[in-house]
């Protein structure tokens, strides 16, 4: 027999010293002394199930307690209902870690900040490395801003060049693998985090030595293999040198070529992005295929990287019709973000033009294989995190996030290995220690999502899915209904709605008909 433990109280923690809780707007309130979100099933962010239901005490933008409500725990210990400034009803919910999202951009006006601000965080993003697109200044500015809670906006860790952010060195100094350790601790010095190794791959010693000064200052590395650098660093390599995270795809179907490079065309330019996009699908096709998924994945594995897919920045490659015409373009795609999705030679992204059926063939392929590699090197225990990448492409953002979700899961991670990589994997590999799970100690970064989204990664989407209630009726669930950033509760719908604004506004003066749209419309009917 189970001595059952006497009737307690739920006693309310000591209150947190200088605790202000501020409005903004109706958009968002936060922290809270004492919040409480009741009977809410949690999913704790470390690949387990959910379990619950809870109460869930936050204090300040802490996790302070989470008492058990399930029918074990209620017949051994009796609870009344904990008290809070505010209480939020999670009868129903599921709770889970917000999403860190390891590479991601923000882009320039006139885009507003706002506007990725807020499709991230609605769809679940509380934390981003984003690229320093609108120069390095105002990417620290606006990360401390984020990090005082000044704005409504997830925490940012810029994402820079190696360099960045230093003075006193020459070209030849960075390219000086002897000066790497001076290079970075000036980098960590000016307040960063995160170093892109985008170009360096054509010396594998400079990137070993940046690698290396990196993790003694506690940095972590970035790096996107370009394939003009791949016959000397490719994704192998890039690991055993100790890079942190490889984003994308590139360097991995090379890594197990049978010849040391890549079938170019005799006309190929890697300035010209269709050539570009069009091998970096097409040596998929030709890789070894055995070698790819034992010895390359096994040699990933063993060096310690961690592989940051961005998948969904990639899809339209398979099917440009369908990404063109995924639902929510009209209401939430910036005109802006719509006018660099167009194919155009002149800008980055946009090579989707003389794209044919071969080039859809060569990127279903490798996204197939590309997939097996993935479920391959997380099987072998690496670590596969998370990231969005750009928000053109036809990744419109914040939908892209729940988008890369579900096509991590297509490679055949579980739900819960997927929503591991989105919060606990990447919060590790970010080196953020209160980051990434929900547990008493760790950080306020929470959804409270209205459905699983281990079973159904669709109820991360601001529109949620459909479904039948009790009654057999089609019903719509309603996404994340709070977001929660530093113990702020966000109010998701009301973010949407002002995303809906910004979006109508930048469409009073964009073109109405372009060469995408064109085809489509209705003769005498403008949009």
């Amino acid at each position: 027999m189970v001595a059952l433990a006497p009737s307690v109280r739920a006693q309310r923690p000591a209150t947190p010293a200088n605790i202000t809780t501020r409005g903004f707007g109706d958009l968002a309130a936060g922290p809270y002394n004492f919040l409480v979100i009741t009977n809410v099933m949690v999913i704790p962010g470390h690949g387990g199930p959910p379990a619950g239901p809870f109460d869930v005490i936050i204090q300040g933008n802490t996790i302070s307690e989470m008492i058990p409500r399930d029918p074990v725990a209620q017949q051994r210990r009796q609870y009344n209902r904990a008290a809070g400034d505010r209480v939020i009803d999670g009868t129903g919910k599921y709770l889970m870690p917000g999403m860190v999202d390891l590479h991601t951009h923000l882009r320039t006006l006139p885009e507003e900040l706002e506007y990725v601000y807020y499709l991230k965080l609605a769809m679940g993003v509380t934390t981003m490395v984003n690229a320093a697109d609108r120069g390095m200044p105002e990417a620290m500015s606006e990360a401390k801003k984020s990090a005082a809670n000044e704005i409504i906006a997830p925490r940012m860790y810029p994402l820079t060049s190696y360099g960045s952010g230093t003075t006193g060195f020459s070209r030849l100094d960075l390219d000086d693998p002897a000066k790497a350790p001076q290079v970075v601790k000036a980098m960590k010095d000016a307040g960063l985090r995160v170093i892109s190794m985008d170009p360096l791959g054509w010396s594998l010693e400079l990137v070993t030595a940046i690698a290396q000064a990196a993790k003694a200052n506690g940095m972590i590395t970035s790096f996107h293999l370009q394939p003009s650098n791949v016959a000397v660093t490719n994704a192998v390599k890039a690991a055993c040198a100790g890079i942190t995270m490889i984003e994308h795809h590139y360097g991995y179907a090379e890594s197990a070529l049978d010849n040391r490079t890549q079938d170019f065309p005799r006309d190929y330019s890697f300035g010209n992005e269709n050539d570009r996009f069009r091998e970096a699908g097409k040596v998929w096709t030709y890789t070894n295929k055995e070698r790819l998924l034992g010895a390359v994945a096994d040699s990933l594995v063993k060096c310690g990287v961690t592989m940051l897919p961005t998948r969904v920045v990639y899809e339209a490659n398979r099917d440009f019709l369908r990404a063109m015409s995924s639902p929510w373009h009209e209401k939430y795609t910036h005109a802006a973000l719509w006018g660099w999705n167009l194919p155009n030679p002149a800008w980055h992204g946009a090579f989707h033009y003389e794209w044919t059926s071969d080039d859809e063939y060569y990127w279903t392929s490798a996204f197939r294989l590309w997939g097996d590699l993935i479920y391959a090197f997380n099987k072998k225990g690496g670590r596969v995190a998370f990231g969005t990448d750009d928000n053109y492409i036809w990744a419109t953002p914040g939908f892209s996030s729940v988008r890369e979700l579900q096509l991590l899961r297509e490679t055949g991670m579980h739900g819960l290995e997927v929503i591991k990589a989105a919060t606990l994997s990447s919060a590790q590999t970010l080196g953020e220690p209160t980051l990434g799970l929900v547990r008493p100690g760790y950080k306020a970064d929470l959804l409270l999502v209205d459905g699983n989204p281990a079973a159904n990664l669709k109820f991360l989407y601001s529109f949620g899915d459909l479904m039948l209630d009790k009654d057999g009726k089609m019903v719509r669930t309603q996404g994340i209904v709070h977001t929660i950033k530093d113990g702020i509760v966000m109010n998701n719908a009301r973010l949407m709605d002002e995303v809906e604004r910004m979006v109508a506004k930048s469409k009073e003066k964009a073109p109405k008909i372009d060469a995408v749209r064109g085809p489509f419309q209705v003769k005498g009917v403008v949009p």
